[in-house]
């Protein structure tokens, strides 16, 4: 189904904010990652504010569809996303590394209601998404699965353990979204450990493959409705992403992969976003 202009707008409003909200956390914290996060920021936008089946008033639902994080690094635009779509109070983002936080730099699933998996090492969670799925099915259950990635992790053994079980289980009821955004903390990800063709990889452990541009929400939406069809096999959906997305400077340079913005950046970015927020309720994004 087609988005209508004043759903996009709200959207991209919507992914908007959740930038600003993670410069401000990373600037507070000194420390964490920002690439990913902003890169990221539509696709987590769009899950929690229009694809997924959840309660942010009643994180336990037992109904509710799982989204859980496999490169836990990118945690912030989590945070943020799960903030502004009311699961706490986006006060709370400034505590983010803090001692006693519970806005740690990785999630833990006991820390906070809402988080469904612990993550940090590489590579883990599409097992962990793949066991949910296939005790969801066990259990004849309709709740789906949502298990997002980076490229980066791919090249952990791991990963393919996990896209062998899910591809040979047909775990229609998991939808793998990987962050394609061509960077690791060494350099590019096809100079560090080339990843392509990865379209064709994933199709050979029986996976139904989607690639989309990472930023555009109705293709985002789509791909997430089509997975819902696919009944004989899991879909990943390669979202194609640009590190730093929404501030100029820093986009596709993977040195930004792991350091944060000082003040005078932070103060700098966020003027850059809320001039793109004046275009977008302007409806002149393009």
């Amino acid at each position: 189904m087609a988005l209508t202009d004043e759903q996009i707008k709200y959207l991209e409003l919507t992914a908007n904010h959740i930038r600003m909200s993670i410069i401000d956390m990373l600037e507070d914290a000194k420390s964490g990652h920002t690439a990913g996060p902003l890169g990221m920021a539509d696709v987590f936008t769009a899950m929690y504010f229009h694809v997924l089946n959840h309660d942010a008033k009643n994180p336990e639902w037992e109904d509710r569809d799982r989204l859980l994080l496999s490169n836990g690094h990118i945690v912030p635009v989590q945070y943020a996303t799960m903030a502004h779509a009311g699961y706490f109070p986006i006060e709370e983002l400034a505590t983010l590394r803090k001692f006693k936080s519970r806005l740690q730099g990785h999630p833990e699933r006991h820390a906070l209601p809402g988080i469904e998996n612990t993550s940090g090492p590489l590579g883990s969670g599409l097992s962990q998404a793949s066991g949910m799925a296939y005790a969801f099915r066990m259990d004849n259950k309709k709740n789906r699965v949502y298990c997002l990635m980076s490229d980066g992790e791919l090249q952990e053994g791991n990963s393919w353990e996990a896209i062998m079980f899910a591809g040979g289980k047909k775990l229609s009821n998991i939808t793998a979204i990987i962050d394609r955004n061509n960077i690791q903390i060494d350099g590019m990800t096809e100079n560090v450990m080339p990843l392509e063709p990865l379209a064709d990889k994933w199709k050979s452990f029986n996976w139904h493959v989607i690639e989309i541009n990472g930023h555009n929400f109705q293709e985002i939406i789509d791909a997430c409705e089509m997975a819902k069809t696919i009944v004989e096999k899991p879909t990943v959906i390669i979202a194609r992403t640009i590190p730093g997305k929404g501030i100029a400077e820093i986009e596709f340079d993977y040195k930004w992969h792991g350091m944060p913005p000082n003040t005078e950046q932070e103060k700098k970015w966020l003027a850059e976003l809320r001039t793109l927020q004046g275009k977008i309720e302007g409806g002149h994004t393009s």
